[in-house]
């Protein structure tokens, strides 16, 4: 189990001849080649009795990538390398969990969204870490990812940075329950299951802290139209027929995240 926390290629030119080329040669080596952490459950990660790669995100791209007649491989990077490898050309797409955002979108392009979610904390159960409201964050220990929004939320409200390097949801809620941490902000499905992984952890998700309704995406590189209207063409598919709901079903525990949350989130 894994990391809570929530990316290609060739020459720059925008005459989308590259784009072309690059899904000419996904389809004629017949792979995708995807970045995900494997760390990231239930979005990503290797199934303790199989000892597979598997997850929501996972299930989602081979079943894509089934539908387009294409072999995938994955490559395993950390949430902070993913964008790097897509914008290198290192991979095709990203598919772990990933926000869109204003300012990723300026870099990068997303698919069509296939979780629409919202951002929690865990903290300690017994005192809530100290924290009442988003002001309380300041000078608290915040566990996460480097690049992730919810790391950039923390750096507003005045946290100190705990960075991981691709860790385990374990290693990360250990961290919260004895201390060494205080508080990890992350998406509500992630932190859900994460806890309910650990029950014996003095952990909870905080009562009033509810925020940024998100959506995430696959994550690809802005000159690869052709793998860009391929990929979103086969998600909206996906989704329309009802797939990508059966897939969340059975990764986060019957909710389908297909949905928007029906939450009144003040400003």
């Amino acid at each position: 189990m894994a990391l809570l926390a929530a990316c290609g290629s060739g020459s720059s030119d925008n005459s989308g001849e590259e784009s072309n080329s690059v899904w000419d040669e996904i389809q004629e080596e017949g792979v995708l080649t995807v970045a995900t952490s494997g760390t990231l459950y239930p979005t990503s990660y290797y199934d303790s009795e199989t000892e597979e790669l598997t997850g929501f995100e996972v299930e989602v791209v081979l079943e894509m990538a089934e539908r387009l007649d294409l072999e995938v491989d994955f490559e395993e990077i950390g949430f902070d390398g993913m964008l790097t490898a897509v914008n290198s050309g290192q991979v095709d797409l990203a598919a772990n969990d990933i926000e869109i955002n204003e300012e990723r979108k300026d870099k990068f392009a997303f698919s069509t969204p296939i979780k629409y979610s919202y951002g929690t904390a865990i903290v300690r159960e017994d005192d809530l870490s100290g924290i009442e409201t988003f002001e309380d964050l300041e000078g608290k220990q915040a566990a996460g990812a480097a690049t992730s929004v919810y790391m950039e939320l923390a750096r507003e409200y005045g946290a100190i940075e705990k960075i991981y390097d691709n860790a385990t949801n374990e290693e990360y809620l250990r961290d919260v329950h004895v201390g060494n941490s205080d508080v990890i902000l992350n998406d509500y499905y992630l932190q859900t299951l994460a806890l309910e992984a650990f029950p014996e952890l003095d952990i909870t998700i905080h009562p009033d802290l509810k925020y940024s309704p998100s959506e995430a995406g696959m994550v690809m590189n802005l000159d690869n139209t052709e793998l860009i209207e391929n990929v979103n063409q086969t998600l909206d598919e996906m989704l329309e027929d009802g797939t990508i709901a059966e897939i969340s079903a059975e990764f986060f525990a019957g909710a389908d995240v297909t949905q928007k949350p029906d939450i009144d989130f003040e400003e």
